[in-house]
């Protein structure tokens, strides 16, 4: 049996194993409440052991394991505190480190992609990567030109691997759900699905990288590392020096250092369609770098991994998206589902109550009342607790409300979006940035 089979059947397997080990605590978790224990007590200890398992066996893993656990951690701030504190770290550790492959397999996909004479390009290569993704790993090098890079590998059998995992993912999504109360692992996974085959196309996230680059070229604000080779299973960008990601900030930021890359993030996620016509839909930690300060002007935020983005049709957000988020601000209910419902997230013939959409899109309205807003994993979790209460009245708006195609990864990135910021607990204008950068938004 080769190499690739057995790593992919023990990966398999340790996945396989995550609803097993929960229904085994649950079933420890049971006699425990037959003995006395309270139920809240020990549902927590069970969610507790089995989230250290799942981003323990994650964070092991590579392929679609691993993106998902990236995908998840993206969400981390609408969590219970009390549940997410034993992990947290866990989270943090997963979007930035994975196991490295072979320095000879490094060197072998690089001359398949760059060919057999790559050493006269990339005269230097430092043997130890620096950042590993879901599908690839970065190691620094230097190019025949005397600039540093960044030269991204993808593993050997990151496609087959990325599938197979997310499709077992999918299958096991029931098991893995008690981690997560409220949060619908199904259809995240399908999502994923959904966008594998283009991460793992290096020629098209170049493509995209090219643009961005040219897009931000020179801004005080914002870094996005040029493209210099692309080949295969190789891309080759500029180096970023950088020490740390916004997940240093998350954990030790002051509240100065939170509000200001809190608010380049929300800036840049909304700055890019206007200026590319695309949308960096991959908002998790990892993947935003903090430039230190120069000449006394603020730190910049520098922007990586360009394998996740949404190819906007209108070359912008879409003007209907800002014009509804306004109507919704304005609390004008009538106009407001008259509009989704011309938008396709009302079908017809569903019946609403105005009220209870207003309410229900309240997460996304809220930060634009006010001319700057804070963002808190309290106020997330309010949230996200509100929405999946079955009691609540607007609860039941999940059943009724469509989200068209050409809006998944837009609502995606926006959630992410959202979430990232919260565990930031970042203050921003973000009425303003909506103004600025959001077409129909503006009044």
């Amino acid at each position: 049996m080769s190499e690739l089979p057995r790593k992919a059947i023990a990966r398999g397997a340790r996945l396989a194993a995550l609803p097993l080990g929960y229904a085994g605590r649950s079933a420890v978790g049971f006699g425990k409440r037959l003995g006395g224990a309270p139920a809240e007590i020990v549902l927590n200890e069970v969610q507790q052991r089995t989230a250290e398992q799942l981003f323990r066996t994650l964070g092991e893993l590579k392929g679609g394991a691993m993106k998902f656990g990236q995908a998840l951690s993206v969400l981390e701030a609408a969590l219970p505190d009390e549940l997410v504190a034993p992990y947290r770290e866990n989270l943090t550790r997963l979007q930035d480190d994975a196991p490295p492959m072979p320095t000879q397999t490094v060197r072998d996909q690089i001359a398949a992609g760059l060919g057999d004479d790559w050493r006269e390009q990339l005269v230097w290569l430092d043997g130890a990567p620096t950042a590993a993704a879901s599908i690839g790993q970065v190691h620094k090098g230097r190019w025949h030109d005397g600039r540093d890079v960044a030269v991204k590998v993808q593993y050997p059998g990151a496609g087959h691997a990325l599938m197979s995992d997310l499709r077992q993912l999918s299958r096991l999504a029931r098991g893995v759900a008690p981690v997560f109360p409220g949060i619908d692992i199904k259809p995240l996974v399908a999502e994923l699905q959904e966008r594998a085959a283009e991460e793992l196309d290096y020629t098209l996230e170049a493509e995209a990288q090219r643009a961005f680059a040219a897009a931000f070229t020179d801004d005080p604000s914002f870094v996005v590392p040029d493209v210099v080779a692309v080949g295969g299973q190789v891309l080759v960008t500029e180096w970023m020096e950088s020490p740390h990601s916004l997940a240093h900030v998350i954990r030790e930021g002051s509240q100065a250092e939170r509000d200001h890359y809190g608010e380049l993030l929300a800036r840049f996620l909304f700055a890019g369609p206007a200026r590319t016509g695309m949308l960096h839909a991959d908002p998790h930690p990892g993947n935003f770098r903090l430039l230190p300060a120069v000449d006394g002007s603020p730190g910049r935020l520098g922007v990586l991994d360009f394998g996740a983005v949404a190819r906007l049709p209108q070359r912008s957000l879409p003007e209907a998206m800002g014009r509804l988020i306004r109507t919704a601000a304005d609390s004008d209910r009538e106009t407001l589902v008259a509009g989704l419902r011309e938008e396709g997230f009302i079908r017809p013939n569903v019946r609403v109550d105005p009220q209870l959409v207003l309410d229900y899109l309240s997460p996304f309205i809220e930060p634009t009342h006010t001319e700057t807003f804070r963002f808190t994993r309290e106020w997330m979790r309010t949230q996200f607790e509100r929405i999946n209460n079955p009691r609540d009245p607007a609860f039941a708006m999940a059943t009724k409300l469509n989200l068209p195609t050409s809006y998944l990864l837009i609502h995606r990135t926006w959630l992410g979006g959202i979430g990232l910021l919260s565990q930031l607990e970042a203050e921003a204008p973000f009425r303003a940035i909506l103004e600025e950068s959001l077409p129909g938004f503006a009044a």
